[in-house]
Order: structure tokens, then sequence, then C-alpha cells
């Protein structure tokens, strides 16, 4: 029960620290505001990055292109052996047949070369489109299939594929860092800012000292103050955070440049974020505060 007290004492003189020294406080929230601001750009652009890789990874198909002259048994045969790669998650067939109809669909001059073709002088190819279940080991599952007997060529983008994921992946590693960078940075500045506060508040410390409170209950209270200001500093961020972002999403229709690269939903995205930047306030708050303390007044 006394320790109950304690803690409710040293929260409500960690909350009257906050006001009464309104504009160190001020100080302490304004550049927590502002970095969880830019973590919370990063977080989300990190994440978002991260779903475009796996959105197109998810849609990496090869396309396998047999030729002419097969029987309809060689080709299942094909495909037997198509699917019995580990990799391979499933296969569609579409005939050369197909394939014309589509590209007919698709523009007045192919509608015009493609409908004087007959079935015989049509010189696309059958295919077996297959979706991998690792697109890691895409370039593996290719190189399998072009050994099977009967395969005119395999296609995947490979190219282009690669580079893509590279550069993603260099953007999703940058911003990870960035992140974590500001949460470092915002711990310092908190560290120094709460030095100066408590530079002037050296007396009360002392006072403390000479009626025999414990270096835990001289601690406490500015240990719970950072708690404040850490939470006081996440508002503007979460808010930010929660209608910007969906304003964005409603805006662009989730859709980013081109169908390939999909936002993700803002719900429940947006609080999922808002939590992670209100855990980071707070904890940044109280290690700053903590670290102040027992750098600067050594207790």
């Amino acid at each position: 029960m006394k320790t109950f007290r304690i803690l409710v004492r040293n929260i409500r003189d960690g909350l009257k620290n906050v006001v009464r020294n309104l504009s160190l406080s001020f100080a302490s929230i304004s550049c927590i505001t502002v970095t969880l601001l830019l973590v919370a750009v990063s977080m989300i652009g990190s994440l978002n990055v991260e779903n475009f890789t796996k959105t197109i990874r998810d849609d990496f198909t090869i396309v396998t292109y047999m030729n002419n002259e097969l029987t309809e048994d060689q080709e299942n045969e094909i495909k037997a052996q198509i699917q019995k790669i580990n990799n391979v998650e499933s296969i569609t067939f579409e005939s050369k047949k197909e394939i014309a109809e589509q590209m007919k669909e698709e523009s007045e001059v192919f509608n015009n070369i493609i409908t004087s073709w007959s079935d015989s002088e049509n010189p696309l190819y059958d295919t077996f489109k297959v979706k991998v279940k690792d697109s890691e080991k895409i370039s593996d599952t290719a190189e399998k299939i072009k050994k099977i007997e009967g395969i005119a060529q395999v296609k995947y983008g490979e190219g282009m594929i690669d580079s893509l994921m590279t550069i993603f992946n260099i953007i999703e590693k940058i911003l990870i860092v960035v992140v974590i960078s500001l949460v470092v940075v915002t711990a310092f500045l908190i560290v120094n800012t709460i030095k100066i506060t408590i530079f002037s508040r050296q007396e009360e410390v002392e006072i403390k000292r000479l009626v025999g409170a414990s270096n835990f209950s001289i601690k406490q209270p500015f240990v719970i103050e950072g708690l404040f200001l850490g939470l006081l500093g996440s508002i503007v961020p979460v808010l930010v955070t929660i209608y910007a972002y969906s304003f964005f999403y409603e805006k662009t229709g989730g859709i980013l440049f081109s169908h390939f690269i999909k936002l993700v939903d803002p719900y429940p995205f947006v609080f999922i974020i808002s939590i992670i930047l209100v855990v980071i306030g707070i904890i940044v708050g109280m290690f700053g505060s903590s670290r102040a303390v027992r750098r600067y007044l050594k207790i």
C-alpha cells in the first residue's frame, strides 16, 4: 500500500514538473513530435515498400512456351514433369488459340492481322503459366523447366525482376536504418534537454537528499516526467499518421504509379503504427530522463 502511495505521488510530481517547467517541457515535446513524425513517415514507407515487394513476388509467373509440333499427350507429360519440381505451386495452360484471342482484344491492328490466320498458320506457342511458392528460387525453378524436353523457351522477366527486387530491398534497408537513427537521435536530444531541466532543479534534488530520500525516489519522478513528455510528444504524430495516411490512400485509390504498387490498407495499419509511435515516444522519454538523471546528477 505504501509503495502504491509513493508511486501515485511520484506520478503526480512528474505531471506537475511538466507543467511547472513548461518552456523546457515544450522543447522536449517538440523534439519528440518532430522526430516521431519522421519515424512515422519512414515506417510507413518501409512497410509499404515491403508490401510492394511481396505483391510483385506473389505475382511472379514463369511463362513456359512449348514446341508447336508437340501432341496433347506430350504436353500433358511436360505438365506432369513441371508439377514434380518442388517450388511449383500451380500451373495454368493457355493454348495458342486463346492467346491469339486475347491479343485481338488488345489492339485493332492485332485483330486485323490475327483474324487472317488459319489454325495451322498461327505462329504462337501453347504455354504453361507456372506460379512458384518461393520467388527467391524462381531462377533455379526456371532453369529446371528449361531442361525438360519439348520446351521451346522460358521467360519470367529475369533481368527486370532481379533489378526491381534489389532496388526495393535497398530502399527498405535504408528506411529501417533511418528509423533506428531517428530514435537514437531523439533519445540523445531528450537527454540534453532534460539535463537542462534537472540542472535548474538541483536545489530541489539536494533538499530531497538531505531529508534522506533514496536515489530511486529522487529519480522516479523524472522518469515519470519523461513518460509524460513522450506520451504528449506522440499525440500529433499519431493524429497525422491516422488522418494523413487515410486521406492519401483514399485519394490514390490505394495504388501508386502502377497496379503492381499497392499501398497497405489503412485499417488496422495506421492503428498499429500509432501504437508503435506511442511506445517509442514513452520509452525514449523515460530513457532520456533516466539517462540524464544518472549521468548528470550521479545518483
